[in-house]
């Protein structure tokens, strides 16, 4: 016997629906990349949002074509999110920071039939457009006015003037459900970067569990500024879950240095925010010489990498805001877990307090999560035994895009299939995890992922090299760097700053190693791959140049 509830579908469009009707007075406020500030309101999003969906349409494009954007946080872009997907098409967020021959090949494997930027992306977009055999479309978020006369792009459209054009009038299509919403790629150990393919359902039911009291906690009463950006998994689902509360959304723009962002907090009266903790380092730092304090903050989610205690400890003693420690994967739309104390743990020594807060967390429901030995069978959760975590639920991929990597999936005794997440962790009796380790080799800088692979196979390309392996290395700011050890060819010379000079062009900036390395040999292990724990063991004592 079936119940007898209604039947709709989980779809984007109605989380706008909802926050046009019952919050359509709340405020978004975008720092622009012009400088100023733009301001309007959730109901000026969803009309907006309706005139994408209707441009979309005059141009003919299919169900499930793909809309890419290379946009920093703002109120243009958050009108894509919505009027993309809720039309039926998939919105397509590239990563700015991207080497430009990556960004090139992932618009091609997705097949991008339109590319929507921003004016500060214009060098970026001139340099691979015409690269880009699949866009047909070129879109500079700008108003009609500020569209430069001669940039080498065809019938490049100002975005203003393209969704003024259009009408306001339009009804959002109703469809399956687990009909492709979104899309974002993520850079893997071994060949090219992966897509990830998010639906309706699955991002609706993310934004759902964000925003409970024990996960982001989002509400109408919360002024809300998502300092991780928009082109990096949905900014953690926030925009979603900001619709589905009405709470008011305060958007940086390109503006992330301490002082930019300490100026936005204080005038929009922020209460709540969200990013990687080398953005609050630089905002700590600004603040601390100037004796600065917050009025309004209460609460600030950190992910992307660890947070370091010593700034979970100044956020709550100099500063009374609380620091939710968060934990997730691209593969999870991102959020697995995040850190927020029980009841129990209240009445708890403050230092006791610490030693939970500084593990990535519980376990939010959506996602469950166990820990396995090397045979694949299941560990306790006794905070100490340390195993690989496999995590499944309705957000979390089944497989990437295109089938690209072959099935990434294991399968328990009961059929079950649990996706790898690459990390090593303990879950305590209470439930909070901790990553321990990671058992795959990209490298984490600043909330980004490095390849170690790729950095690898530019050092051999080099003609004197012979073999090279790139690790993670400690560094205070940016949590880890990469550095590539080297062996060279018999009889070759190549020193250290011609080596990274080598990388120029090659790769973004952000991801050249910091420091080379240079050994006799690479410990191999039997099959010949590289064993870099044991590479990382005799290294131990390493320290990268001027720290």
């Amino acid at each position: 016997m079936l119940g007898l509830m209604q039947n709709q579908p989980l779809l984007i469009s109605s989380l706008i629906d909802f926050a046009e009707r019952h919050h359509g007075d709340g405020e978004i406020v975008s720092r622009r990349v012009e400088g100023d500030l733009h301001r309007y309101t959730w109901r000026d999003v969803a009309r907006r949002a309706r005139q994408v969906a209707n441009g979309l349409d005059g141009w003919g494009l299919a169900f499930s074509d793909r809309v890419a954007t290379l946009a920093w946080n703002g109120y243009r872009h958050l009108e894509l999110y919505f009027g993309v997907s809720g039309s039926g098409r998939v919105l397509h967020t590239i990563n700015p920071r991207l080497h430009p021959e990556q960004i090139a090949w992932i618009a091609n494997h997705a097949e991008d039939q339109v590319l929507c930027f921003e004016s500060s992306f214009l060098p970026l977009v001139q340099a691979v457009h015409a690269k880009c055999s699949t866009v047909k479309r070129w879109v500079m978020l700008c108003a009609a006015d500020k569209l430069p006369a001669d940039t080498g792009i065809p019938g490049l459209l100002s975005y203003d003037a393209w969704v003024d054009a259009q009408s306001a009038d339009y009804t959002w299509p109703q469809f399956d459900e687990n009909s492709a919403s979104s899309m974002c790629y993520t850079s893997g150990t071994t060949g090219n970067p992966k897509g990830a393919l998010y639906s309706h359902r699955s991002t609706v039911l993310h934004a759902y569990a964000a925003a409970l009291p024990d996960v982001m906690g989002l509400s109408a009463r919360d002024s809300v500024l998502p300092v991780v950006p928009m082109f990096h998994v949905n900014a953690w689902g926030i925009p979603y879950s900001a619709a589905l509360t009405g709470c008011k959304l305060v958007f940086p723009g390109p503006a992330l240095d301490g002082k930019s962002v300490y100026e936005l907090l204080e005038a929009e009266k922020v209460t709540y925010a969200a990013g990687v903790p080398t953005v609050w380092q630089m905002l700590l730092q600004h603040m601390k010489p100037a004796g600065l304090k917050f009025s309004t903050l209460k609460r600030t989610v950190i992910g992307g990498s660890a947070c370091p205690p010593a700034m979970i400890d100044a956020f709550r003693e100099d500063y009374g805001v609380e620091v939710l420690h968060a934990w997730g994967m691209t593969e999870m739309s991102p959020l697995g877990t995040l850190c927020t104390l029980k009841n129990k743990h209240l009445a708890l020594p403050k230092e006791e307090q610490m030693k939970i807060l500084l593990k990535q967390g519980r376990a939010i429901y959506g996602v469950d999560m166990k820990i396995v030995g090397a045979d694949g069978t299941d560990l306790p959760f006794d905070g100490k035994a340390a195993g690989d975590l496999l995590v499944r639920g309705p957000w979390i991929v089944a497989e990437y895009f295109k089938g690209e990597g072959g099935d990434p999936l294991v399968r328990d005794a009961q059929g079950r299939a649990w996706f790898p997440t690459g990390d090593v962790a303990t879950i305590d009796a209470d439930g909070f995890m901790q990553i321990t380790d990671r058992s795959k080799d990209v490298i984490k800088s600043g909330g980004e992922w490095i390849s170690s692979i790729d950095i690898e196979n530019i050092a051999v390309a080099h003609p004197a090299v012979a073999m090279a392996a790139c690790i993670g290395v400690f560094h205070p700011k940016w949590d880890e760097r990469p550095i590539v050890v080297v062996v060279k060819k018999p009889g070759a010379e190549v020193g250290r700053d011609e080596l990274l000079k080598f990388y120029e062009g090659k790769t973004a900036k952000w991801q050249i190693p910091d420091d080379v390395v240079f050994v006799d040999a690479i410990p191999l292990g039997a099959t010949g791959k590289m064993l870099k724990t044991r590479l990382r063991e005799q290294l131990k004592d390493y320290r990268l140049p001027g720290l």
